[in-house]
């Protein structure tokens, strides 16, 4: 089901082993657990490993995660992805992160709109969801331009606080 992406400038590779030592980086990187509600920073490379195998389950599998590799440099800027695709309901939580250092050049639009494509058509998906601290400025900006509509909040629990977050949708 699930393969690899391109766009102009991005290649949209599905995760595997030879991105540990990325996935370690990115998810212990302040900046992209400065606003993710739903995980403790990555501290032992055994993590990333974790994770790689979490989103590599045999198919069939309710998710999937990309690298983002610019095809000029070969360098990966992030990951975004899907997980608790639900096929019966046609829907599906998208996901996304961008190293710091890559915001504001259009990458993570570029590749948002090739996997909402490929969840539309691939995937057979009528609604996307997307759950977003309400601080994240960038990330609801992003969605907004990619058409998702703000259709709810909820308080998730976090280290025994609570954190309010904003529910976006999509229908295509």
């Amino acid at each position: 089901m699930f393969q690899n992406l391109a766009t102009n400038r991005l290649e949209l590779r599905i995760i595997n082993n030879s991105d540990r030592d990325f996935i370690f980086e990115e998810f212990q990187n302040d900046f992209i657990n400065n606003y993710l509600f739903d995980a403790e920073p990555m501290t032992d490379i055994s993590q990333a490993d974790e994770l790689i195998e979490f989103y590599n389950a045999i198919e069939p599998r309710n998710q999937n995660r990309w690298v983002l590799i610019e095809k000029s440099t070969n360098t990966k800027l992030g990951t975004c992805g899907f997980h608790l695709w639900n096929p019966d309901k046609k829907e599906v939580e998208i996901g996304f992160e961008l190293l710091q250092q890559y915001n504001g050049k259009g990458y993570m639009l570029e590749a948002l709109k090739a996997i909402i494509y490929f969840a539309k058509m691939e995937m057979m998906v009528t609604k996307i969801h997307a759950i977003v601290y309400l601080e994240n400025n960038q990330c609801i900006q992003l969605l907004e331009k990619l058409n998702f509509i703000k259709v709810d909040q909820r308080l998730l629990n976090y280290r025994d606080q609570e954190y309010m977050h904003y529910v976006y949708a999509l229908l295509l």
